[in-house]
């Protein structure tokens, strides 16, 4: 009976989350980064050259799942919880690809909380390329690999503010014909959330980035994606009424390329990015929303005579039980 007990009291701390949306984009090529740019996302992503970029319009299926679960110890309350993101192309499959998160996040007190994370998204596809390690510069596919580690305390500074430190490391890694792309880099930086009313919520985040790529020590390609990237993102969450809720964010991003290799197209250059983005949500019941969303990103490289644009649709709906 004692075991049936606890074993009835682990499970009740199990809970699932799932999410699905789907997507009309009018650029295949950059979609992924686009849905990434974000503070929780992964917003420094590989560098995308334009090549990479206007390879038409896909309707993309965006499944998310999660499970977690919750248990008190000496120091407070742990949450463990795995999640996995897929992208499914309806006529660009060579696009498709995921990532997964693992998390744990210790409440000390009502507080303070630490917050642990890792990310991983292996063998995603960015397109063909020009490979500088050949002279004759032929094309080739262009994959990478990301691994990024972060970590974030989180304290309530009065009853509306809460404060977060973010600290994060990461590798990329490329298939071999782009392996002077491969890079390490680290991250830190500020956020800040204030409830500024019953119904208004507001953001405010800047990261610090720097990357070291290979190619640095390696001039003969003229390839060096090393950069410092400062990013910040404003959002603000709108209770329009009951059940229903409007959030809204815009991102910048600035990358500084650092090369100093003769001959390179980023040396001396930077690349700016702009992007916004609402969220119209329903809430159905108490375990089910619907929403639907827009974004759009415009990326300008400053050796470069036009940026990149792109636009995004989306309409799904998730469930939390």
């Amino acid at each position: 009976m004692l075991i049936a007990m606890i074993a009835y009291e682990a499970w009740a701390e199990v809970g699932f989350d799932t999410q699905g949306i789907l997507f009309y984009t009018d650029d295949v090529g950059v979609f992924s980064a686009t849905r990434r740019l974000s503070r929780d996302g992964d917003p420094t992503q590989p560098a995308i050259d334009t090549r990479l970029t206007d390879k038409g319009s896909d309707v993309v299926f965006e499944p998310d799942a999660g499970v977690r679960t919750a248990f008190e110890n000496r120091w407070g309350r742990t949450e463990l919880s795995l999640r996995g993101q897929g992208f499914i192309f309806a006529e660009n499959p060579r696009f498709n690809h995921g990532t997964m998160n693992v998390q744990a996040l210790q409440t000390f007190t009502p507080e303070t909380r630490l917050r642990l994370r890792y990310y991983y998204a292996p063998n995603m596809f960015l397109g063909e390329n020009v490979v500088r390690q050949e002279e004759s510069e032929p094309l080739a596919d262009e994959v990478v690999t990301s691994h990024i580690w972060s970590a974030r305390v989180e304290q309530r500074l009065t009853k509306e503010i809460d404060g977060r430190i973010l600290v994060r490391y990461g590798i990329r890694r490329y298939n071999e014909s782009f392996s002077e792309r491969d890079t390490n880099f680290w991250t830190i930086g500020p956020h800040v959330e204030w409830k500024a009313t019953d119904r208004i919520r507001l953001g405010l985040s800047y990261h610090y980035e720097r990357g070291l790529a290979e190619g640095r020590t390696q001039p003969q390609f003229k390839d060096d994606v090393s950069y410092i990237n400062h990013y910040v993102s404003v959002d603000m969450d709108v209770e329009l009424m009951e059940r229903l809720t409007l959030g809204a964010a815009f991102h910048y991003e600035r990358n500084i390329w650092t090369s100093d290799i003769v001959g390179d197209e980023r040396r001396g250059a930077h690349e700016d990015i702009y992007q916004g983005e609402v969220v119209l949500t329903r809430r159905l019941t108490d375990v089910w929303n619907v929403f639907v969303g827009f974004q759009r990103s415009n990326r300008k490289q400053s050796f470069e005579p036009e940026g990149v644009k792109n636009t995004n649709v989306g309409i799904g709906a998730s469930a939390s039980f």
